[in-house]
């Protein structure tokens, strides 16, 4: 992939979009494979490649310069913004969206945040698109003070952009090193964005997680539901469920599967999506991961586990370890803490994994591995 940002040196987060895609994914596979021992007769199953670029279907920009000139993008080492709208990574409906979204911070004269002098009210513009091309589009301000002024200017920007289902403002009036506050307005009467995979709809909120590449996300789901399938187990649990991703396309008739997640809103979403595709044996529940299994009277066949970069953590790790579950799908966004969780689950062996280049031209991955007790 080509960037005249990188090759400018305004950006270099993409920090291997030098090496040929191809020797980008030998090097994850390698990488992977290294930190994770398999049991003999193991299988590693072939890396699943990604788009090179226009990949990534949220974008979370940095709001720069001024009201009348904003920059959308990142900030340099000292405070000022870096415009990188045309960045290669973001979807296509994304980058066709913020040169609008310019517009509406122009119009509504809303002075972006500068960090050196702490002054301002707009941080970030978070943009999401769906698979069907539908767009969330989030204001993080600092106050309240010029929500007015977005109501005003919104109806501009929905004619200018059709496809917008989701408008709101997240309040975060913390000069930290934080994107999101607690507080989000809502500012359309659609509330959530259709995520549609594998003939599932995912409702996403506005502080809802959803993996950022569509079509490498398709593809961990589908792996998931075909280990589920063969392993055929009678109960299942899905720590960490987020909107359900895992847990509604690893369901079937007459195999009850429970999500377990922190956030309530992710539930809801969960819930909806359940409840549209008539998938009753599944129960989605708000609660910590490791407290609902530390509790539970009795543990499932079957464990998914899909945890934030720091890994399951110790105590979860001890409870599947002396627990009663049989297999375990693990995925995870840094292999280095799925290997420090496996260390700690002795009994389990890696049957089979997969490298997923979610995140091509960087280093970042997601592998899924299928544990098997065997102790």
């Amino acid at each position: 992939m080509q960037c005249s940002y990188y090759d400018a040196g305004l950006c270099r987060s993409c920090t291997i979009i030098e090496t040929p895609y191809p020797a980008q994914l030998a090097e994850k596979d390698r990488r992977v494979r290294e930190l994770l021992p398999l049991a003999t007769g193991s299988a590693w199953l072939p890396p699943v490649p990604s788009p090179e670029s226009r990949y990534r279907n949220k974008a979370k920009m940095v709001v720069g310069g001024s009201a009348a000139s904003p920059t959308l993008g990142i900030l340099d080492e000292q405070g000022r913004g870096i415009d990188l709208r045309e960045c290669g990574i973001c979807s296509p409906g994304i980058v066709a969206a913020l040169p609008h979204i310019s517009n509406l911070i122009t119009a509504a004269r809303i002075t972006p945040y500068d960090v050196p002098s702490r002054r301002g009210e707009l941080k970030y513009v978070l943009a999401t698109e769906s698979p069907d091309g539908e767009l969330m589009i989030r204001f993080v301000l600092r106050s309240a003070l010029l929500l007015q002024a977005i109501r005003e200017e919104l109806p501009t920007l929905q004619r200018a952009l059709p496809a917008i289902r989701v408008v709101s403002v997240n309040l975060q009036p913390e000069h930290k090193a934080i994107i999101e506050g607690a507080e989000e307005i809502a500012l359309t009467d659609q509330q959530t964005l259709s995520m549609r995979l594998g003939g599932i709809d995912l409702h996403l909120r506005p502080q809802s997680f959803f993996q950022t590449n569509t079509t490498v996300a398709g593809e961990l789901y589908a792996q998931a539901r075909e280990w589920v399938r063969e392993l055929s187990p009678r109960s299942t649990w899905d720590l960490y469920c987020g909107v359900g991703g895992f847990a509604l396309h690893v369901a079937a008739p007459g195999t009850p599967v429970t999500g377990i997640e922190i956030s309530g809103d992710a539930i809801a979403s969960a819930r909806s999506s359940a409840a549209e595709a008539g998938l009753d044996d599944v129960r989605f529940e708000v609660g910590d991961a490791t407290q609902f299994a530390l509790s539970a009277p009795q543990a499932p066949e079957l464990v998914i586990v899909n945890p934030p970069r720091r890994g399951i953590g110790a105590e979860l790790a001890q409870w599947l370890e002396k627990s009663d579950v049989r297999h375990v799908i693990y995925s995870s966004c840094n292999p280095v803490t799925l290997a420090k969780d496996l260390a700690a689950m002795p009994s389990f062996t890696v049957s089979a994994a997969r490298v997923l280049d979610m995140f091509p031209q960087t280093m970042h991955l997601e592998a899924i591995t299928l544990l098997e007790r065997t102790a």
